[in-house]
């Protein structure tokens, strides 16, 4: 069946500017031009009025977490909160609502002190006050830190006695546990949740991939895969329940059993799913201060830390380049971005070709300016979170002075070296609203409106590269998706405005009316 798409405008994402259509047959795409010209090759074609909106490709997810989204339709959010007594009222009203009984875990997400009245987290006792039947866990929005109330602490068995682990904090006050965890401190508690259903699970997934869908998004990620996983991924697949492509990702320290779980998605996708590499964390979270710093955060001594050893970096780095797997690491601070760089340089002195297998950095929030060339010739492809300019920016001031925090995510920077990058949201961190982070990059303004980063800003065109060709590149799937050229797949999505004329200021305005997949709607804005 062929697809004559018209009326509209039509970026290619290959060049800048705009084609007047495009035709497409069986999921693939024939070519894109004038009108005139691909009308003689469209006998036949079913016509699709764009009624003056914009097509281009579908925005490619450069780095998420696909199961945490699913998982968090299942848990409760304090995102509305302003205040502890909100927490408290919000927890006590997600028990009564789902006749959660006495004794079962208790699992609520999307913390962010910096929103709340107090301009801190809470500590056991005011989840106490929320349920003291019921053990209670309050994820950080940020995903490494979180809050445990006194039974949930008792279950975990941290207590007065117990010691951080490596690469982790348990906050204490008089000796006793907070109730507040840091990194290896706090995620080992979280696989203590009981599994939901089955059934429950399935349509968690469904409702993932309804919302990247409505956000223009095709293709996901897994960006940190576990063994748990493995049955999981075995049932989406083999009952065809993945309508969206999804990439998978395993840690690099224990991830094999993964690889040979699927050795059919090693070599491209099979059921919607692929395995595209691996991944490590070396680092914590800047909003949380436990990104690893080259320097002290403002006011303090304290450089945050790191999650692995060099040696283990190095290795973890060296067994993936070996096997030609793809590696991602975690690097929110300049500190964490160093150890990569250090094992790169590492392998390459010693011969090996890391840039083979196109090695990402993860977020590279802030990555130093004298680290970009490093990154250039380790062949290393940043991807920021750039969102965290308006998201979390006023936190960074506080937690950086301004020089410090005007330069986080520094994407024009890295553009001028050369250096491809792409943009993710760290999906369910905040919602995977490409728009939103287009608008982000192009503006840099905070929630408090300023200016944070001028010189860092890029163009709408180099933005929504980073959100298409730039991130189909980093997948290694540049031949498959990312441009609107003749052979690749007809994965599109229809916007009402062209981001390219539209008013800079205004871009996260604009809304996605349709997203194509292979061809097929899978997406569709009700008026």
């Amino acid at each position: 069946m062929k697809h004559l798409y018209f009326g509209g405008d039509i970026l290619t994402m290959e060049h800048e500017g705009c084609q007047q259509a495009l035709l497409a047959e069986d999921g693939k795409i024939l070519g894109a031009g004038p009108e005139a010209e691909i009308r003689k090759m469209a006998d036949g074609a079913r016509e699709i009025f764009l009624d003056g909106h914009t097509l281009m490709p579908s925005f490619i997810d450069a780095h998420s977490h696909f199961s945490a989204c699913a998982n968090a339709f299942l848990q409760g959010t304090v995102e509305q909160a302003e205040c502890f007594e909100d927490i408290v009222e919000i927890i006590r009203a997600y028990i009564r609502d789902n006749q959660i009984p006495a004794g079962k875990w208790v699992a609520v997400r999307d913390l962010d002190p910096e929103r709340l009245r107090e301009g801190k987290a809470p500590d056991r006792t005011v989840l106490d006050q929320a349920s003291p039947d019921h053990p209670i866990v309050l994820q950080h929005k940020s995903g490494h830190v979180g809050v445990l109330n006194s039974p949930a602490l008792k279950l975990a068995g941290i207590g007065r006695d117990t010691p951080d682990p490596e690469g982790g904090r348990i906050w204490r006050q008089g000796g006793e546990p907070t109730g507040y965890l840091e990194e290896n401190a706090f995620i080992p508690v979280l696989h203590r949740l009981p599994p939901p259903s089955e059934e429950e699970l399935m349509a968690a997934y469904e409702k993932a991939q309804n919302m990247y869908a409505s956000y223009g998004i095709t293709t996901v990620q897994e960006g940190f895969m576990s063994e748990e996983m493995i049955p999981v991924y075995e049932k989406l697949w083999r009952e065809n329940r993945l309508w969206l492509d999804v990439v998978g990702y395993p840690a690099a320290d224990g991830g094999e059993k993964i690889f040979e779980a699927f050795p059919e998605q090693v070599q491209g996708y099979e059921g919607g799913f692929r395995l595209g590499g691996e991944k490590m964390f070396l680092d914590g979270s800047p909003q949380s201060r436990t990104a690893w710093m080259r320097t002290p955060y403002l006011g303090s001594e304290d450089c945050g830390y790191p999650v692995l050893t060099d040696e283990q970096v190095y290795e973890y780095t060296a067994a993936a380049v070996k096997s030609g797997r793809q590696i991602l690491a975690h690097c929110n601070g300049d500190g964490a971005a160093d150890q990569y760089l250090r094992a790169l340089s590492r392998l390459k002195e010693e011969g090996a070709h890391p840039e083979a297998v196109r090695p990402v950095m993860i977020h590279a929030q802030l990555l130093g300016l004298d680290q970009i060339p490093q990154l250039k010739r380790l062949g290393v492809i940043p991807s920021f979170f750039v969102a965290h300019v308006y998201h979390w920016g006023d936190t960074h001031i506080r937690n950086f002075g301004r020089e410090r925090a005007s330069r986080i995510s520094p994407a024009a920077s890295a553009g001028k070296a050369g250096l491809l990058y792409t943009f993710h949201q760290d999906a369910p961190v905040i919602r995977p609203d490409m728009m939103e982070t287009v608008w982000c990059a192009v503006n840099r303004r905070t929630r408090a409106g300023e200016l944070l980063g001028a010189e860092e800003r890029v163009t709408a065109a180099e933005a929504l590269r980073a959100v298409t060709a730039a991130a189909a590149y980093q997948y290694r799937e540049e031949g498959e998706k990312g441009t609107l050229t003749p052979g690749k797949r007809e994965d599109l999505v229809i916007l009402d405005q062209n981001p390219l004329k539209t008013d800079p200021r205004h871009l996260r305005q604009i809304r996605v009316l349709e997203t194509i997949k292979d061809g097929t709607t899978i997406f569709k804005r009700k008026e």
